[in-house]
């Protein structure tokens, strides 16, 4: 969502400057092109310097600096981005934001910029409530700049209270979301999506279990991309990995779990896409204590229940039923028989034999097999770019 995202960052006076660096980061770690400009109070806590390394660009903050007489530096800068991000925001230019004060490169910027703008304030409680400020707020508000509510916590003053720089995860996901609203080309808007995820551990007693290689990154990979389309995403996952706080996740552990959170939810779901490694055995029988070491250790499984299988006997006519088959050996063979069996519309596919690639890693070579079009080679590339490929295939197939 933010790759190849042009984000102008308008960085203001506050002791918060410092959290902004690791800010900007994550952007540009995120594929976004980032150009800062400062606010001559902001340049007393961080210095311009270490914006420029870590973004490969210059600094800009003053105003009547003209180095190129082709351009008026502050129009130029406010007609670049395709996004603009304030962090923090100060009172001081939250105020000269909402009242049109047009009086240093930030503040004239600001003034100039088209595209949408989201902006991150923080600042002393009783700066924050003051009336004149909230005030300030809703004017923002009212002309559709995105004002994200700050954290509660310790601030600099050596007390607790509202005010504070929100944590990293919660600016990313409301950017994400402000992103996702103001975006044109959402081709899953209003659709429900269930994806699953993960390695299914099946319990032999409280400290071991059956499970597999299974990392649970294609099926995050999916969920995000789902999301970043449009749809309602619901992630049922066995993997720890940390999960957006704009999708709705479920986490299991076992086959058991996850066929109960899917079957559950599948009737009213558009899409499911079946991502996770479920364990096709498990123990029948489960010692609730820890089983001691002995010379011989007979185990008897029984068969998990066949959840894909299963959604697809049940599967309606506008619902979209993704599987994936892991295989070492007759790729094509063995997708095709799944791709049928299971009623399924789309079996990705991929070899797991190969140690660059599949489980565990963050890339993968896949084949799409459905019913009325030829198999499809995705070359090997990163999750996150073919879960984009997975669900542009969902989108063309409900649309």
């Amino acid at each position: 969502m933010l790759k190849g995202k042009k984000i102008a960052l308008y960085v203001t006076g506050g002791i918060a400057v410092y959290k902004v660096v690791d800010l900007m980061r994550s952007l540009i770690k995120a594929g976004a092109e980032v150009q800062v400009a400062m606010t001559e109070s902001a340049t007393q806590f961080v210095s311009p310097l270490t914006f420029q390394v870590l973004s490969k660009r210059n600094v800009y903050r003053n105003i009547f600096a003209e180095d190129d007489p082709a351009k008026v530096n502050h129009i130029h800068f406010a007609d670049w981005p395709d996004l603009a991000i304030v962090a923090p925001l100060s009172a001081n230019t939250l105020a000269k934001l909402a009242n049109g004060i047009a009086d240093n490169f930030v503040s004239s910027a600001l003034l100039a910029t088209t595209c949408p703008i989201f902006t991150i304030p923080a600042m002393n409680e009783h700066m924050y409530e003051n009336p004149a400020t909230q005030t300030n707020i809703e004017t923002l508000r009212g002309r559709e700049l995105y004002v994200m509510n700050p954290d509660e916590g310790f601030l600099a003053e050596g007390y607790s209270g509202k005010g504070r720089f929100p944590t990293q995860e919660r600016i990313l996901d409301e950017l994400r979301l402000f992103i996702r609203e103001k975006g044109r080309a959402l081709p899953l808007k209003g659709k429900s999506v269930i994806v699953t995820a993960g390695g299914t551990k099946e319990r032999i007693d409280p400290v071991r279990f059956i499970s597999n290689d299974s990392s649970g990154k294609m099926g995050h990979a999916v969920a995000e991309a789902a999301w970043e389309k449009g749809a309602e995403v619901t992630l049922i996952t066995a993997s720890p990995l940390a999960v957006s706080g704009n999708i709705t996740v479920i986490r299991v552990e076992s086959a058991d779990e996850m066929h109960e959170a899917v079957s559950s939810r599948f009737d009213s779901s558009d899409a499911l896409i079946m991502a996770a490694a479920v364990s096709d055995y498990s123990p029948e029988t489960t010692h609730t204590r820890k089983m001691k070491k002995r010379d011989k250790l007979t185990l008897t499984l029984k068969k998990n229940p066949d959840i894909l299988k299963e959604m697809g006997k049940r599967k309606q006519t506008r619902q979209c039923l993704v599987g994936f088959a892991a295989e070492t050996d007759k790729i094509e063979e063995y997708a095709k028989k799944k791709l049928e069996e299971k009623n399924a519309d789309l079996i990705v596919a991929n070899d797991v034999g190969k140690k660059d690639r599949g489980f565990n890693v963050d890339k993968n070579e896949v084949i799409f097999f459905s019913h009325h079009e030829e198999p499809q080679t995705i070359n090997l590339k990163a999750k996150k770019d073919i879960a984009e490929d997975i669900v542009d295939w969902i989108s063309n197939f409900i649309n």
